[in-house]
This record gives structure tokens, sequence and C-alpha cells, in this order.
């Protein structure tokens, strides 16, 4: 008799359900019974052990908190439809989260536009569906500052959350677009996360600070009214969920049904309206190719020693 053909549509049994199933049949020896027994006690653990999780790996545009919490109803989803765990990850910076990408250490991937082109080019990973919305980037200065146009920042410090956000390079372009050139005509001061960079401005120790729309909407009321917008760029593609090749196709196709079904439920309404993303939409390929431009500063970044 067959250990396959005994537990066969049986999820992950453990060792001691399988060996009271054993004793129950007629026909299993007691010796047999009385090895798995012995197993069991030198052991512990399972005969099948549950396949490993799946990891979600999200860009670290917020806390780790914020995160965890946030996208913990959308791993819970997964879980239920992929009927595997689901962990969520992310890194302490936006280096440290491409470098992994790159390495493969995601099957599911939340990132950026211009660092989707990165872990698709890099790592094979295959798009799935992007928020609806657009990100926005702004540039902000101190609601009582003397600051009323880019110009007035020639010589001055301005904070950003990382330089691989999007955000500040479409910022940096319109900075460039005005005569302002970056490390030359103005200075930047890396915060390490969205609201980080704001504080800097609220508390005097940057004249300006880069971050995305969304960040800036999620600061407590008390704080956005400290904050003056001097600068707002184009709408810019919103983040988007790809697999890694390792998923096979059908995989894919059910993390996306999933993805589909939680935005149709309330607890993904209510996900969706809280983070202004505005439902999910389908990832044009020619859309992740307007975005090489950024990618390939981003891999300029990371070749340069910081």
């Amino acid at each position: 008799m067959r250990l396959s053909a005994l537990w066969l549509g049986q999820s992950s049994p453990t060792l001691p359900k399988f060996i009271a199933r054993m004793a129950g049949w007629r026909r299993t020896p007691a010796w047999f019974v009385a090895l798995l027994g012995c197993l069991l006690l030198t052991t512990g653990h399972p005969v099948f052990s549950a396949p490993p999780p799946l990891v979600l790996g999200v860009f670290p545009h917020l806390t780790a908190k914020q995160i965890v919490v946030a996208y913990r109803p959308v791993a819970d989803t997964l879980e239920k439809h992929l009927q595997r765990k689901v962990v969520i990850y992310s890194a302490r910076d936006f280096k440290t989260f491409v470098e992994r990408t790159r390495q493969g250490e995601y099957d599911i991937l939340l990132t950026a536009p211009h660092l989707a082109w990165l872990a698709r080019q890099d790592a094979g990973y295959r798009p799935l569906l992007k928020y609806a919305q657009p990100v926005t980037g702004l540039l902000l200065v101190r609601t009582d500052s003397p600051f009323r146009e880019l110009k007035a920042l020639r010589g001055r410090t301005i904070a950003i959350p990382d330089p691989f956000a999007v955000a500040v390079m479409a910022l940096h372009d319109q900075m460039a677009a005005q005569g302002l050139r970056n490390d030359i005509d103005y200075r930047t001061a890396i915060s390490g996360s969205h609201r980080n960079a704001a504080m800097q401005v609220i508390n005097g120790r940057a004249d300006g600070a880069m971050l995305g729309r969304h960040t800036y909407s999620l600061l407590p009321p008390e704080l956005r009214r400290q904050l003056r917008v001097l600068a707002t760029t184009p709408p810019l593609s919103s983040l988007m969920y790809l697999t890694h090749p390792r998923l096979r196709d059908a995989e894919a196709q059910t993390i996306r049904s999933a993805l589909l079904d939680f935005a149709s439920r309330p607890e993904g309404r209510a996900f969706m309206h809280d983070g202004g993303y505005a439902g999910f939409v389908d990832v044009d390929g020619r859309e992740l190719r307007a975005f090489h431009p950024y990618a390939k500063q981003v891999q300029n970044l990371l070749q340069t020693p910081r």
C-alpha cells in the first residue's frame, strides 16, 4: 500500500493523524504502525510538510508597520484563493528592495512602475494589475515660507524620501526645466520615508520636500496645515502587481483573480478608498516602456556608492 494513495487529496496531514488512520486499517502490519510511532517520537514533525509561504513584497512607500497593517487584508484574500500562506515583506529602503527584487526574493511583487520595468528586465517578473488612480509628486514648503516658485529654491535644501522614488525623479525633471540642477543649484537630503521628508520641512531642517500625494494625504490634518504645495507633477502610473516567473501561469491567474475579487468586496472597497487607489486596471506593456528613462536612472544610482 503506497503512502501517497492513503492520503490522496488530503492537505498536509500530521504524523499522529496519519498513524491513527493507519492503525485503523486491518491490513496494516503492526510493525509498520510501530515504526511510524517511533518516527513521531524522534522527529515530532509532519510526514508531509506544507508548501513554503508565498512572499508578497511591498514597495517601501510606507513604514514597515503601515505596510503590514494595510496589506494584511490583501494577503488574507490571496491565502484564501491559493490555499497557501502568504507573508508580507518589504525592505528598509528603496535600494535594498530593488536588490531583493532582482534576486527574486518576492513571489508576488507590488512596486513602482519604473521598478516594475527593472523587475521584468532583470528577473522576469510578469505584470498583472496596477492601481487605477495615478501617482502625483508634490514639492512642499512650509505654509509660512517665502517661496512662491521653484526658482526660489536655488541654493536651498530639499528633503527627499529616497533617490529611487519615481515622484522624486519626476520632480527633479521639473526643477531641471526651470534651470535648477540637482546637487548643483540645490541640495537634497535623504530622509528615509515620504513622511520623514515632510517632517524635515515642518521642523525647519529643510526648505522643501519631495513626496507622493498619497503619503501627503495620509498625514494628520494638523501636519498638512503646516505645508503648502509649490509644484505638482503630471499624473504617473501607480503601483503595479507582478509575479515571479517561478509561479506557474495558473498560479499567476489565480492571484490576478484573487486581487480582482478583493477589490469587489466590502473590505477591498474600503482598502481602495482609504488608500486612494480607485480599484485595479490592467497594465499596458507600452506603459512600462515609458518608464525606461527612470529605470535607467535607478540602474545608475545602484552603481554609485551611497
